[in-house]
């Protein structure tokens, strides 16, 4: 555990009050400040409801990706402002997008998208490809083959280096590409991590808010290949070196909604669930990351889809997501403090940007 405060000491992360930014139905993001518990700005959406967000490297800019006709809408953070919006569908032919990330000068938007051309009498749908979007054209400039595996693969998540030039690629495994031409140059092999006899790993999305350029910040979980015993964490993975450093904190439950780290890094929440149907048990969990102990277990009611995420000054816990509510709860406690009514239906989680 010395370890991952080594590593959290690394974070800088404000005491102030942070700024939430929330997909809402049904075309636009809500602002709402947290010191305040209350939207302070609503940002219009020109191409749809908002599908997925992607803060930028430097956290200056929000891209999202929008459903209804499958555009891209950047946000500037200062101003709160929509900077350029397009989207790509024509009358003839729609887009899906699956993953995205933005290279570091904030030209290119790589993804995956799958191509639906309308016929007279039906619709055709193309095979899964990467592709590389000019945000100053506004169009798709460069498509490539995807391999049959990762084509199947459902959850992709990616991340560009920071000389623009390596497309990291989030699945089973991670795969390296060559933004150029998608030609893969190397795989890192995760089945080895420096915490034991441990195997099948697996690295899950960006952690936004202890996240920096250059590096990959995200949760694992990880199995031993004989008793299967599982174990989650935090791993870091370099974007220029290509080295990856593994934290363990604690026992795996069946499922776990993120990570939340104090700005002292002394203590780290999360939503765990066990059970399945009306056998389903979600509790919060508490870690003293002095100790390396799970230190407090709150029972806390299950929802289908939501989020989690804890106030700028460690205090407060946050559930929201899917719904009209934020439920604010106490960290000491566990109990619930309040619930901020948002008077607006947000479609998932949103990016929480520290000032």
């Amino acid at each position: 555990m010395k370890r991952l405060l080594t590593l959290l000491a690394w974070f800088a992360t404000a005491a102030g009050a942070g700024t939430l930014y929330l997909p809402a139905y049904p075309a636009s993001v809500l602002v709402f400040d947290e010191a305040k518990g209350q939207i302070v700005d609503r940002i219009p959406l020109e191409t749809g409801t908002p599908m997925s967000m992607r803060l930028a490297p430097d956290h200056k800019k929000i891209y999202v990706t929008t459903i209804d006709h499958n555009g891209i809408e950047v946000i500037d953070v200062a101003t709160r402002k929509v900077i350029n919006h397009f989207y790509l569908n024509s009358p003839t032919k729609q887009y899906r997008f699956r993953g995205g990330a933005v290279d570091p000068e904030g030209k290119f938007f790589y993804t995956v998208t799958r191509e639906i051309d309308r016929l007279p009498e039906h619709f055709e749908v193309a095979k899964a490809k990467y592709t590389v979007i000019d945000l100053e054209q506004k169009k798709i400039v460069k498509t490539a083959d995807m391999s049959a595996e990762d084509e199947r693969t459902n959850r992709l998540s990616f991340e560009v280096s920071p000389d623009g030039k390596y497309l990291y690629q989030f699945g089973p495994k991670i795969t390296i590409l060559q933004t150029a031409d998608f030609k893969v140059v190397d795989q890192l092999d995760l089945a080895e991590p420096d915490f034991g006899a441990m195997g099948n790993v697996h690295l899950g999305g960006d952690l936004d808010l202890i996240s920096q350029p250059g590096l990959h910040t995200s949760l694992f979980t990880s199995s031993d290949p004989i008793v299967h015993n599982r174990v989650f964490g935090l791993a870091r993975l370099d974007l220029t070196t290509r080295q990856v450093t593994y934290n363990p904190i604690g026992p795996a439950p069946a499922g776990m909604a993120g990570l939340q780290v104090t700005p002292d890094k002394k203590f780290a929440y999360t939503v765990v669930a066990n059970g399945a149907g009306g056998n389903k048990r979600c509790e919060f969990w508490k870690f003293d990351l002095t100790s390396d102990r799970l230190t407090q277990k709150a029972e806390v009611s299950c929802r289908t889809r939501f989020s989690f995420g804890m106030s700028s000054n460690g205090e407060k816990l946050y559930i929201y997501g899917a719904g009209f509510e934020i439920e604010v709860y106490d960290t000491a406690t566990l109990k619930l403090d309040k619930t901020w009514d948002l008077q607006n239906d947000i479609t998932y989680g949103g990016i929480a940007v520290l000032p």
